[in-house]
């Protein structure tokens, strides 16, 4: 595919609810859309850097400058073949993940439309895998009670798996709550690796609220802390902003860091790698599953088709539409089904098209190369 232009759009929406983590609070999201052209198609991506670098060293401001500076000339008037292409072309490019991610699921997008696929079927996915199981994550609130409400709130419309965020402080008692309140909800935790290895013995408790999860409690690079404090608990820790290529990914296995890893696209540097990491685990009996970052209708129409993989046994923080935005950027809306499911699309490539008066009205900017 010849990649005739780039457009980027550094957007920013407002969610419907705040959203807190260990590492800030956000009231409103910001990301970069891409627009790629080739040959007459247009295929959409997403970057799913925000404004602050909380999560990892990646924001909007930088991701742009990656995008314009230095991805979109390596690629602008030259023949992309696919994915594995791309990933050759920008290796020269240390880091910048979520900046490649974003190009490289445009460029699935056009694959997609070009050969009449939706991106499931390119990636393989389960023939029957028209739905895939989701749950729900929860930023920390005021108060533990305003958390169960806020739980209570999303089991009543139907999520059957509720993930809290937690940090020092506000972990044990929000986890105990919560269970209390719901015997026989599928709960787990996220730490956004709030703790060191010394502190983070005090989640021990959390041993006996039969959880699904601990999700990255440690810094992103303590790998081998995380296989110490694995060792220590019968609840599977799982891997997060540590794995950060399907190396660290074998890597986490080898040294039994953990017993699940949470695949994002965007945190790897593009779907292909998410989809090596995939297979790397599944060859390794290791459970998956899809994360979130808050995506718009793009990314989340992405991360449906990844989930209908195979491995993706456990569910992933895709959620409906409605979960974030009142409005959103793609014509479609993803719905949550009763059995706690959303539908994959089917339409080629992502299955979404854009709703250009949306995304004029959430612009902050916009730029386009040739």
């Amino acid at each position: 595919m010849k990649i005739d232009s780039i457009t980027l759009h550094h957007i920013s929406m407002p969610l419907v609810l705040p959203f807190e983590t260990s590492f800030g609070r956000e009231t409103d999201r910001e990301c970069i859309l891409l627009e790629v052209r080739s040959e007459g198609l247009t295929g959409y991506g997403e970057c799913v850097a925000s404004r602050d670098p909380g999560y990892n060293y990646e924001t909007t401001g930088t991701a742009w400058h990656i995008l314009k500076d230095f991805i979109a000339p390596l690629i602008l008037g030259n023949d992309v073949k696919d994915a594995a292409d791309f990933q050759m072309r920008v290796s020269g490019i240390r880091g910048h993940h979520l900046a490649k991610a974003g190009v490289e699921m445009a460029l699935w997008d056009l694959l997609g439309k070009r050969e009449g696929k939706s991106l499931r079927e390119l990636l393989g996915g389960a023939r029957d895998a028209k739905r895939v199981e989701v749950g729900v994550s929860i930023g920390i609130q005021e108060s533990v009670q305003g958390l169960v409400r806020s739980a209570a709130g999303y089991v009543d419309q139907g999520y059957a798996r509720v993930k809290i965020k937690i940090k020092p402080g506000r972990d044990v008692e929000d986890a105990s709550a919560v269970r209390r309140e719901f015997p026989a909800l599928r709960l787990q935790v996220d730490a956004n690796s709030a703790y060191s290895l010394d502190d983070a013995r005090i989640l021990k408790p959390l041993d006996d609220l039969d959880l699904l999860l601990i999700e990255q409690p440690l810094f992103e690079d303590d790998i081998w802390d995380h296989h110490k404090l694995q060792a220590e608990f019968k609840t599977p820790i799982c891997l997060d902003e540590s794995i950060v290529s399907p190396r660290h990914a074998r890597y986490a296995m080898e040294m039994k860091a953990c017993r699940v890893i949470n695949i994002k696209p965007g945190r790897l540097g593009g779907i292909s790698q998410g989809v090596l990491v995939h297979d790397l685990c599944r060859e390794q009996s290791m459970p998956v599953w899809c994360g979130g970052m808050l995506e718009t209708g793009v990314g989340r129409a992405s991360n449906l088709a990844l989930a209908s993989l195979p491995n993706f046994v456990l569910p992933g923080d895709i959620s409906a539409s409605d979960r974030y935005y009142a409005r959103d950027i793609t014509n479609e809306r993803f719905v949550l089904n009763p059995d706690s499911t959303i539908d994959v699309p089917r339409a080629p490539g992502l299955g979404v098209t854009i709703d250009e008066k949306a995304l004029k009205d959430f612009s902050l900017a916009s730029l386009t190369m040739h």
